[in-house]
């Protein structure tokens, strides 16, 4: 599929796994960050552990071949409600219930700074979302992130805030659910 000039791609844990070099090149550009350095060091191992999860997907964008944004995700397994570990306000036990086929993390969305503001970042989005077949999906940003707004604008709505753990990047993370399919 084709959108702006960018193609958009569709891949799975595998091919996820022989990208990772390329993925964490573009993830230290969306931020300006040194590709070796810390941040993109904690990404590596985030995505290493996600490419093996239940539901993963990957949709990468290219432009000429070179790859300017990704966004990948999982499914939350049935039973497991760590995701929404400590949320507060406290949701209802009907929302915290997990089957396994409800919810999709949209873990990560990254696009290259020289392709931000031109709908990369809403094309990728719209094509992984809409290849889930779970009911929603779930995105975690820290609590003053500029995309939040963005989210929002997307449909997005903040359900509640939890705690990070140790080592995490912040302190504490807005969760954000959005109802599928996706319409726009």
């Amino acid at each position: 599929m084709t959108i702006n000039d960018v193609s958009l791609t569709h891949h799975d844990g595998t091919e996820a796994t022989a990208m990772l070099q390329e993925l964490c090149d573009a993830y230290a550009d969306a931020y300006g960050v040194e590709p070796g350095g810390a941040k993109t060091a904690a990404f590596r191992r985030r995505a290493e552990k996600q490419f093996t999860r239940p539901g993963f997907a990957l949709v990468t964008a290219r432009d000429a071949g070179q790859l300017v944004g990704f966004v990948f995700g999982y499914t939350l397994p049935a039973g497991d409600t760590h995701w929404w570990g400590g949320v507060q306000p406290e949701p209802t036990a009907d929302f915290l219930q997990e089957t396994g086929s409800r919810t999709w993390v949209l873990s990560e969305i990254e696009v290259r700074r020289a392709w931000q503001g031109r709908g990369t970042g809403r094309a990728l989005h719209d094509a992984v979302l809409g290849a889930r077949s779970e009911e929603r999906t779930t995105l975690a940003t820290g609590p003053d992130a500029a995309a939040q707004p963005v989210y929002e604008s997307w449909g997005w709505r903040r359900v509640g805030r939890i705690p990070g753990d140790e080592g995490d990047y912040y302190s504490a993370y807005d969760l954000f659910v959005l109802e599928l399919p996706v319409s726009r």
